[in-house]
């Protein structure tokens, strides 16, 4: 279809993809036979190219090689790392024991169910967005053959307007093949996630307090600040009868008030980047933004420059004399 970049089959999807299976591991791996568990999936070979998942040793199975029954297998870096640490783990092979060899299943002559890894793809999320990624292997889909499968496309207009054609092409390849079900896109998927609410919320509850507190510190900051200096107006126009610059009276504001609010600031980077483990371990899974709290760090110095500078400008502008006779 020319709409479609990408199609290919697969047991189920992201963000929970594939179930956890035991499997037996020719070899030297790096952990005991009876701790031998990971996902097991169900899919063709342009499932990792829909899902743009990288393959970074090795290769995937063509459809001729699935026709002839060979036993192949493509694991994740997840599964390399935990079984292979040593690295190497092309060429080994793996067997699933308790999967059912079920009639009409093509096997190689002479595989005895043993299952060569071929390739390693980068890992991507399969056991839940708040997870972190899980052991992986993925094996030809006519494995082990199922009453139903799905169909993961990658399209270039909304996958929705397509589905009455999805269905239609189906039904030129065989009449008889019942379609059931109604398209999801893996967005949407993601966003049924009971932990993607909660990790909403979270985030929102977060933002606000936290664009609360940007707006409160920022207002506290220049009302003090800016105060400050206006107790000292007199003193700056003695100063500027005295002969200074008003140049000489801004370095005089800045200088004063750079050493609180930079001691201020160092505290709070100190306390954000400290605290921030202990917050994560609260909250659940987070990523890190440095860029975002050196901003409002930024941003709160410019509010400090101006609390200094607007009240600073007004005092080197009062009349000498007038700031005399006060004094």
């Amino acid at each position: 279809m020319p709409d479609v970049i990408s199609a290919s089959i697969s047991a189920n999807a992201p963000p929970n993809s594939g179930w956890w299976e035991r499997f037996d591991l020719l070899g030297e791996p790096s952990v005991s036979p009876e701790s031998q568990y990971a996902k097991f999936s169900l899919v063709d070979s342009d499932y990792f190219r829909t899902l743009q998942t990288p393959l970074l040793e090795g290769r995937t199975w063509t459809p001729a090689e699935v026709a002839h029954g060979a036993q192949l297998a493509i694991v994740n870096q997840a599964f390399a790392r935990q079984y292979f640490s040593e690295g190497g783990i092309l060429g080994h092979s793996l067997k699933l024991p308790d999967i059912r060899n079920d009639p009409g299943v093509l096997n190689a002559p002479g595989s005895d169910g043993w299952m060569q890894i071929i390739g390693v793809v980068a890992d991507s999320i399969n056991d839940g967005v708040d997870q972190p990624v899980s052991p992986a292997m993925f094996v030809p889909y006519s494995t082990q053959l199922w009453m139903g499968t799905n169909f993961l496309v990658r399209t270039r207009i909304a996958p929705e307007s397509l589905e009455h054609s999805f269905r239609r092409q189906i039904a030129l390849i065989n009449p008889d093949q019942p379609a059931y079900g109604t398209i999801t896109s893996l967005e949407k998927r993601i966003r049924d996630e009971p932990v993607w609410a909660r990790g909403r919320l979270i985030s929102a509850l977060f933002a606000g307090f936290s664009a609360l507190a940007l707006v409160l510190s920022a207002v506290g900051l220049y009302s003090v600040i800016s105060y400050s200096v206006a107790q000292r107006t007199n003193e700056f126009g003695i100063r500027i009868a005295l002969g200074a610059q008003k140049s000489h009276v801004a370095k005089i504001v800045l200088a004063s008030a750079g050493a609180s609010v930079g001691l201020g600031i160092a505290a709070g980077l100190a306390l954000s980047f400290g605290l921030s483990r202990f917050i994560s371990s609260w909250v659940g899974n987070t990523t890190a933004h440095p860029f975002v709290v050196l901003s409002v760090s930024f941003l709160l110095i410019v509010i400090a420059v101006i609390a200094c500078l607007a009240p600073a400008r007004r005092a080197s502008s009062v009349d000498p004399m007038t700031a005399l006779r006060c004094e």
